[in-house]
Protein backbone atom coordinates (compact mmCIF):
# COMPACT_ATOMS: atom_id res chain seq x y z
CA UNK A 1 0.00 0.00 0.00
CA UNK A 2 1.41 3.38 -1.03
CA UNK A 3 2.24 5.95 1.62
CA UNK A 4 0.44 9.28 1.47
CA UNK A 5 2.47 12.49 1.66
CA UNK A 6 0.83 15.89 2.10
CA UNK A 7 2.62 18.90 0.58
CA UNK A 8 1.75 22.31 2.02
CA UNK A 9 3.22 25.28 0.14
CA UNK A 10 1.83 28.40 -1.50
CA UNK A 11 4.32 28.04 -4.38
CA UNK A 12 2.39 26.08 -6.99
CA UNK A 13 5.53 25.39 -9.02
CA UNK A 14 7.08 23.61 -6.04
CA UNK A 15 3.87 21.68 -5.42
CA UNK A 16 3.73 20.56 -9.05
CA UNK A 17 7.38 19.53 -9.40
CA UNK A 18 7.62 17.76 -6.03
CA UNK A 19 4.29 16.00 -6.60
CA UNK A 20 5.55 14.59 -9.90
CA UNK A 21 8.79 13.41 -8.27
CA UNK A 22 6.99 11.74 -5.36
CA UNK A 23 4.37 10.08 -7.52
CA UNK A 24 7.15 8.69 -9.72
CA UNK A 25 8.52 7.06 -6.54
CA UNK A 26 5.17 5.44 -5.77
CA UNK A 27 3.76 7.89 -3.21
CA UNK A 28 0.19 9.16 -3.10
CA UNK A 29 0.31 12.95 -2.88
CA UNK A 30 -2.11 15.57 -1.60
CA UNK A 31 -1.37 19.27 -2.00
CA UNK A 32 -2.50 22.36 -0.11
CA UNK A 33 -1.71 26.00 -0.88
CA UNK A 34 -2.45 27.60 2.49
CA UNK A 35 -2.35 26.64 6.13
CA UNK A 36 -6.05 26.92 6.93
CA UNK A 37 -6.99 24.65 4.04
CA UNK A 38 -4.23 22.22 5.04
CA UNK A 39 -5.35 22.04 8.69
CA UNK A 40 -8.83 20.94 7.63
CA UNK A 41 -7.47 18.36 5.21
CA UNK A 42 -4.82 16.96 7.56
CA UNK A 43 -7.34 16.64 10.37
CA UNK A 44 -10.08 15.01 8.30
CA UNK A 45 -7.81 12.70 6.30
CA UNK A 46 -4.45 12.29 8.07
CA UNK A 47 -1.57 11.42 5.70
CA UNK A 48 1.49 9.36 6.61
CA UNK A 49 3.80 12.41 6.49
CA UNK A 50 3.62 16.17 5.93
CA UNK A 51 6.08 18.42 4.08
CA UNK A 52 5.32 21.91 5.34
CA UNK A 53 6.46 25.34 4.20
CA UNK A 54 6.71 28.06 6.84
CA UNK A 55 5.66 31.21 5.00
CA UNK A 56 2.07 30.87 3.76
CA UNK A 57 -1.10 32.98 3.64
CA UNK A 58 -3.95 32.86 6.21
CA UNK A 59 -2.12 30.45 8.54
CA UNK A 60 1.65 30.07 8.40
CA UNK A 61 3.51 26.81 8.88
CA UNK A 62 4.44 27.56 12.49
CA UNK A 63 0.83 27.99 13.57
CA UNK A 64 -0.27 24.99 11.50
CA UNK A 65 2.36 22.78 13.14
CA UNK A 66 1.43 24.00 16.60
CA UNK A 67 -2.23 23.19 16.06
CA UNK A 68 -1.44 19.88 14.39
CA UNK A 69 0.72 18.79 17.32
CA UNK A 70 -2.20 19.24 19.71
CA UNK A 71 -3.82 16.11 18.31
CA UNK A 72 -1.33 14.33 16.05
CA UNK A 73 2.18 12.86 15.90
CA UNK A 74 2.28 12.75 12.10
CA UNK A 75 5.93 13.12 10.98
CA UNK A 76 6.56 16.64 9.69
CA UNK A 77 9.40 17.95 7.53
CA UNK A 78 9.72 21.74 7.52
CA UNK A 79 10.82 23.68 4.45
CA UNK A 80 12.78 26.80 5.45
CA UNK A 81 13.82 29.74 3.29
CA UNK A 82 17.47 30.54 2.62
CA UNK A 83 19.61 30.36 5.78
CA UNK A 84 17.02 31.43 8.32
CA UNK A 85 18.32 29.68 11.44
CA UNK A 86 15.47 31.10 13.53
CA UNK A 87 12.93 29.31 11.34
CA UNK A 88 14.79 26.04 11.71
CA UNK A 89 15.12 26.26 15.48
CA UNK A 90 11.53 27.36 15.98
CA UNK A 91 10.27 24.56 13.78
CA UNK A 92 12.19 21.90 15.70
CA UNK A 93 11.19 23.35 19.05
CA UNK A 94 7.53 23.24 18.05
CA UNK A 95 7.68 19.58 17.08
CA UNK A 96 8.94 19.22 13.50
CA UNK A 97 10.88 16.00 12.91
CA UNK A 98 13.23 17.39 10.27
CA UNK A 99 13.84 20.44 8.09
CA UNK A 100 15.24 21.12 4.63
CA UNK A 101 16.41 24.48 3.29
CA UNK A 102 15.10 25.97 0.05
CA UNK A 103 16.23 25.58 -2.67
CA UNK A 104 16.44 21.84 -2.08
CA UNK A 105 17.26 18.68 -3.96
CA UNK A 106 14.18 16.60 -4.67
CA UNK A 107 16.27 13.46 -4.21
CA UNK A 108 17.32 14.66 -0.74
CA UNK A 109 13.71 15.36 0.18
CA UNK A 110 12.61 11.91 -0.98
CA UNK A 111 15.38 10.24 1.06
CA UNK A 112 14.40 12.21 4.17
CA UNK A 113 10.75 11.22 3.64
CA UNK A 114 11.70 7.55 3.28
CA UNK A 115 13.86 7.73 6.43
CA UNK A 116 11.01 9.13 8.53
CA UNK A 117 8.53 6.59 7.19
CA UNK A 118 10.98 3.74 7.91
CA UNK A 119 11.26 4.92 11.50
CA UNK A 120 7.49 5.00 11.86
CA UNK A 121 7.22 1.48 10.44
CA UNK A 122 10.01 0.20 12.69
CA UNK A 123 8.29 1.67 15.73
CA UNK A 124 5.09 -0.19 14.82
CA UNK A 125 6.93 -3.46 14.21
CA UNK A 126 8.74 -3.16 17.54
CA UNK A 127 5.47 -2.65 19.34
CA UNK A 128 3.96 -5.76 17.76
CA UNK A 129 7.05 -7.92 18.30
CA UNK A 130 7.67 -6.93 21.91
CA UNK A 131 4.71 -5.12 23.49
CA UNK A 132 6.47 -5.07 26.86
CA UNK A 133 9.60 -3.31 25.62
CA UNK A 134 10.56 -0.69 28.17
CA UNK A 135 13.63 1.16 29.36
CA UNK A 136 13.72 2.36 32.95
CA UNK A 137 16.51 4.63 34.14
CA UNK A 138 15.71 5.95 37.60
CA UNK A 139 12.68 8.24 37.18
CA UNK A 140 12.79 7.90 33.37
CA UNK A 141 10.42 5.42 31.73
CA UNK A 142 10.42 4.79 27.97
CA UNK A 143 7.69 2.53 26.61
CA UNK A 144 8.61 1.54 23.07
CA UNK A 145 5.30 -0.20 22.44
CA UNK A 146 3.29 2.94 23.12
CA UNK A 147 5.91 5.48 22.05
CA UNK A 148 5.46 6.94 25.54
CA UNK A 149 7.89 8.69 27.84
CA UNK A 150 7.49 9.77 31.45
CA UNK A 151 9.70 11.42 34.04
CA UNK A 152 8.91 11.02 37.75
CA UNK A 153 5.49 9.75 36.73
CA UNK A 154 4.73 12.78 34.55
CA UNK A 155 4.15 12.16 30.82
CA UNK A 156 6.53 13.86 28.37
CA UNK A 157 5.09 14.34 24.89
CA UNK A 158 7.86 13.52 22.39
CA UNK A 159 8.06 13.47 18.61
CA UNK A 160 9.39 10.32 16.94
CA UNK A 161 12.82 11.92 16.54
CA UNK A 162 12.96 13.03 20.16
CA UNK A 163 11.90 9.61 21.43
CA UNK A 164 14.61 7.87 19.40
CA UNK A 165 17.26 10.30 20.66
CA UNK A 166 16.30 9.79 24.31
CA UNK A 167 16.25 6.03 23.81
CA UNK A 168 19.68 6.07 22.17
CA UNK A 169 21.14 7.99 25.11
CA UNK A 170 19.30 6.10 27.87
CA UNK A 171 20.17 2.64 26.55
CA UNK A 172 23.73 3.06 27.78
CA UNK A 173 23.93 5.60 30.61
CA UNK A 174 27.33 7.21 31.03
CA UNK A 175 28.43 6.33 27.49
CA UNK A 176 29.02 9.28 25.17
CA UNK A 177 27.13 9.37 21.87
CA UNK A 178 28.63 11.63 19.26
CA UNK A 179 26.40 13.50 16.83
CA UNK A 180 26.92 10.99 14.03
CA UNK A 181 25.75 8.15 16.28
CA UNK A 182 22.71 10.13 17.37
CA UNK A 183 22.04 11.02 13.75
CA UNK A 184 22.01 7.32 12.82
CA UNK A 185 19.76 6.48 15.79
CA UNK A 186 17.22 9.16 14.93
CA UNK A 187 17.31 9.21 11.14
CA UNK A 188 18.81 5.89 10.10
CA UNK A 189 22.07 5.24 8.30
CA UNK A 190 22.90 7.01 5.04
CA UNK A 191 20.70 10.03 5.85
CA UNK A 192 22.72 13.14 6.64
CA UNK A 193 21.56 16.09 8.72
CA UNK A 194 23.92 18.74 10.02
CA UNK A 195 25.11 18.87 13.63
CA UNK A 196 22.91 21.86 14.40
CA UNK A 197 19.79 19.75 13.85
CA UNK A 198 20.82 17.27 16.54
CA UNK A 199 21.74 20.11 18.90
CA UNK A 200 18.33 21.72 18.35
CA UNK A 201 16.52 18.48 19.14
CA UNK A 202 18.55 18.07 22.34
CA UNK A 203 17.69 21.63 23.42
CA UNK A 204 14.01 20.94 22.87
CA UNK A 205 14.24 17.67 24.80
CA UNK A 206 15.76 19.41 27.78
CA UNK A 207 13.08 22.08 27.65
CA UNK A 208 10.32 19.44 27.71
CA UNK A 209 11.83 17.61 30.68
CA UNK A 210 12.50 20.84 32.57
CA UNK A 211 8.87 21.81 32.11
CA UNK A 212 7.93 18.98 34.51
CA UNK A 213 11.15 19.04 36.56
CA UNK A 214 13.21 22.26 36.66
CA UNK A 215 16.13 20.31 38.15
CA UNK A 216 16.37 17.88 35.22
CA UNK A 217 20.05 17.55 34.19
CA UNK A 218 20.38 13.98 32.96
CA UNK A 219 21.28 14.84 29.35
CA UNK A 220 24.83 16.15 29.53
CA UNK A 221 26.83 17.93 26.84
CA UNK A 222 30.49 17.08 26.34
CA UNK A 223 31.62 19.98 24.21
CA UNK A 224 33.33 18.91 21.03
CA UNK A 225 32.43 15.26 21.69
CA UNK A 226 28.69 14.69 21.99
CA UNK A 227 26.07 13.89 24.61
CA UNK A 228 25.46 11.29 27.30
CA UNK A 229 22.72 10.28 29.69
CA UNK A 230 23.62 10.57 33.36
CA UNK A 231 21.74 8.07 35.51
Amino acid sequence: MAHTVALVDDDRNILASVSIALEAEGFDVRTYTDGAEALRGLTQRPPDLVVLDIKMPRMDGMELLQRLRQTSHIPVIFLTSKDDELDELMGLRMGADDYIKKPFSQRLLIERIRALLRREALRGETAEADPGQMITRGPLLLDGARHACSWKGQPIDLTVTEFLLVRALAQRPGHVKNRDQLMDAAYGEHVYVDDRTIDSHIKRLRKKFKAVDPDFSQIETLYGVGYRYKE
